[in-house]
C-alpha cells in the first residue's frame, strides 16, 4: 500500500502561499488559481523579489520581496517553489513547525503533501500520484486516463446530483438506491446525456424513477451468482469481465487459492465470505458452500463465487451451477485462465509443440477413487486410466498432485511411460514467489517432496523448452530437442524462485 493517503482538500475561503516567482511557481499557481476561478479554490498569495509576468495576474496578492516567517500568518497550505534550495528547505521547516501543509516540488522528503497529476472534469476530479518518485510517469498516466474519459462526465455528475433527493425519497434502502444508480449510469440514460440529448435523458430518468415508485420503491432486483475464474494468481491475468463483475458484487465467496491482490479489486463495501479448503482441512464443505450461494442469491444479492484458475477446470463449478439452476437462481459463468495455461506461460513452457507434443491432457490426482482405502489404511488412489495417459503423445498437466507425485510417477512408468521423461513442478505459478523445479519422471516424488503448493506438475518433452532464466541452470535431458544437443539429466532437479 502507498505510504501517502489520498485526500481531496477543500480550499474555498482558504489562503495558499507560493514562495517563488519562476516557472516552477507558475505551474503550481495555475493549479490553485484554476480552482479559485471556478469558485472552489484558495486565495493565492505570491512572495518573491521577481515574479514571472504570467504569474502576477493569477494571484490575489503579490509581495515583491524575499520571504519572511510572517508570510505564513493566516495560510492553510504552502508551496516552497523557489529556485534556492536552502530557502525552500527553510520555508518547509517553518511551515511544518506551524502544522501547515507544505509542498516542495521534486523534494518529497521535505513535503507534507504531494501534488498529484490531475484530470479535471469538474465536479469529477481524478488524481494520480507516484509518491513523488516520478512526476513524469504520473503525467503520462494522466494523459492516458484523460483520453478515455468523456468530456461531458462532469456535467453528467451534476445532472445525476440533481436527482439524488428524489431517488432517496423513492428508495430508502441503500442497496436499492445503488442498483438504481448503476442502471442509470450503465444504461441508456447516461448514454443519451453524454451524446448531447440532455432533455431526453432528463425525461427518461424521470419516467424510470416514477415507474419504480409506482411499483415498489425499495424492491431490490432478484439475486444472481457469477462463477468467476480468478486465474492462477497474478492479478494481471484477471479478465476484464471478471473485474467488472467483482466491482458490482454485493457478496464475494472466495477460495484459499485466490490471491489477496485480486481481492483488492472487490468493492470495499461488499461482504467477503471465506470458504477456503486445504489438504485434510475442509473447513467448509461443498454442500455448505452451495447453501451459502443459494441463500445469498435468494436474498437479492449479486454474488460472486471466486475461484482460482477456471471454475470449470477441477473447480466444482459444474456442481455449483447445477445446484443454483435447480434452486431457480440466475447463473453466469466468467471463465478464468486455468493453471496449466498460466503456469506454462510463466515458465516459458509451450503446452504443445511440433515434434514434442501434439496435445495436452488435464488431469487431477485427486479424482474420484475406484476403490476404498487400502488394508494398511492408506488412501485410495485416483481412478485414472494410466495406460491411456502413458500412451498419449501429449503434455500431461496434473493438478493437485503434490501429495501423490510419487504415485503418479510410479503408475505412469508402470504403464509404459519412459522413466527419463522430462517433468516440471511449478509452485505458486505466476506469482512473485513462483518456484520451478525440473527433472525426470523417475525423480518426480523427491522433486515435489519439499513443496507445500499450490503446484502444477507438467510431464512431457515440452519441459525441455522451459525459459532458462526461470531455473538455476539449463535443462539437461536425454530427450532430443530440435536445434539442441542431447545430454544427460542428473538425478536431482534444479530449483529456482523467480
Amino acid at each position: 500500500m502507498s505510504s501517502a493517503f489520498p485526500l481531496f482538500l477543500t480550499l474555498t475561503g482558504q489562503t495558499a502561499l507560493i514562495v517563488g516567482g519562476g516557472e516552477l511557481a507558475l505551474r503550481k499557481a495555475r493549479l490553485v488559481a484554476g480552482s479559485a476561478a471556478q469558485g472552489r479554490g484558495a486565495r493565492l498569495v505570491v512572495v518573491a523579489p521577481e515574479v514571472h509576468p504570467d504569474l502576477a495576474p493569477l494571484a490575489a496578492e503579490v509581495r515583491h520581496r524575499p520571504f519572511t516567517p510572517d508570510d505564513l500568518d493566516g495560510v492553510t497550505l504552502v508551496f516552497a517553489a523557489g529556485e534556492d534550495e536552502e530557502e525552500a528547505a527553510k520555508v518547509a521547516a517553518l511551515a511544518r513547525a506551524r502544522g501547515l501543509l507544505v509542498n516542495v516540488p521534486d523534494r518529497p522528503h521535505l513535503s507534507t503533501f504531494i501534488m498529484p497529476a490531475i484530470v479535471d472534469r469538474a465536479p469529477i476530479t481524478v488524481a494520480i500520484s507516484t509518491n513523488g518518485t516520478s512526476p513524469v510517469l504520473a503525467r503520462r498516466l494522466r494523459a492516458r486516463i484523460e483520453a478515455t474519459l468523456e468530456p461531458g462526465l462532469g456535467r453528467l455528475a451534476t445532472f445525476l446530483d440533481s436527482f439524488r433527493g428524489a431517488v432517496r425519497a423513492v428508495k430508502s434502502d441503500e442497496t436499492a438506491r445503488r442498483r438504481f444508480w448503476e442502471r442509470v449510469i450503465d444504461g441508456p440514460i447516461a448514454q443519451r446525456f453524454l451524446a448531447g440529448d440532455e432533455a431526453g435523458a432528463h425525461e427518461q430518468l424521470v419516467k424510470t424513477l416514477n415507474t419504480d415508485a409506482a411499483a415498489a420503491g425499495d424492491a431490490v432486483e432478484g439475486g444472481s451468482v457469477a462463477l468467476v475464474g480468478a486465474g492462477p494468481g497474478d492479478p494481471d491475468l484477471l479478465t476484464l469481465r471478471a473485474l467488472r463483475v467483482l466491482q458490482n458484487a454485493d457478496v464475494v465467496v472466495h477460495d484459499k487459492l485466490v490471491d489477496d491482490r485480486i481481492l483488492d479489486y472487490v468493492r470495499r463495501d461488499a461482504r467477503r465470505i471465506y470458504v477456503g479448503k486445504a489438504k485434510s482441512c475442509h473447513t467448509v464443505s461443498q454442500d455448505e458452500i452451495n447453501a451459502i450461494l443459494v441463500r445469498e442469491a435468494q436474498a437479492g444479492h449479486r454474488v460472486v463465487r471466486l475461484k482460482g484458475g477456471d471454475p470449470f477446470v477441477f473447480g466444482r463449478g459444474g456442481e455449483e451451477m447445477a445446484v443454483l439452476r435447480a434452486a431457480g437462481v440466475a447463473v453466469e459463468l466468467v471463465p478464468g485462465i486455468t493453471a496449466a495455461a498460466g503456469c506454462a506461460a510463466a515458465t516459458g513452457i509451450p503446452l504443445t509443440h511440433r515434434g514434442l507434443a501434439q496435445g495436452i491432457t488435464l488431469v487431477t490426482a485427486h479424482g474420484a477413487a475406484h476403490s476404498g482405502p487400502g488394508a494398511d489404511g492408506s488412501p485410495s488412489e485416483p481412478a485414472i486410466d494410466w495406460t491411456a495417459l502413458a500412451r498419449l503423445d501429449h503434455t500431461l498437466a496434473i493438478y493437485m498432485g503434490l501429495s501423490k507425485a510419487g504415485l503418479v510417477a510410479d503408475r505412469l512408468i508402470a504403464a509404459g511411460k519412459a522413466s527419463d521423461t522430462p517433468v516440471a513442478v511449478i509452485e505458486n505459478g505466476t506469482r512473485p514467489d513462483q518456484t520451478l523445479i525440473v527433472g525426470t519422471l523417475d525423480r518426480l516424488g523427491p522433486l515435489a517432496a519439499d513443496l507445500t503448493g499450490p503446484a502444477l506438475i507438467l510431464v512431457g518433452k515440452v519441459v525441455t523448452l522451459a525459459d532458462p532464466a526461470k531455473i538455476a541452470a539449463d535443462i539437461l535431458t536425454t530427450v532430443p530437442v530440435p536445434g539442441r544437443d542431447a545430454d544427460t539429466t542428473p538425478d536431482t532437479g534444479f530449483k529456482a524462485a523467480v
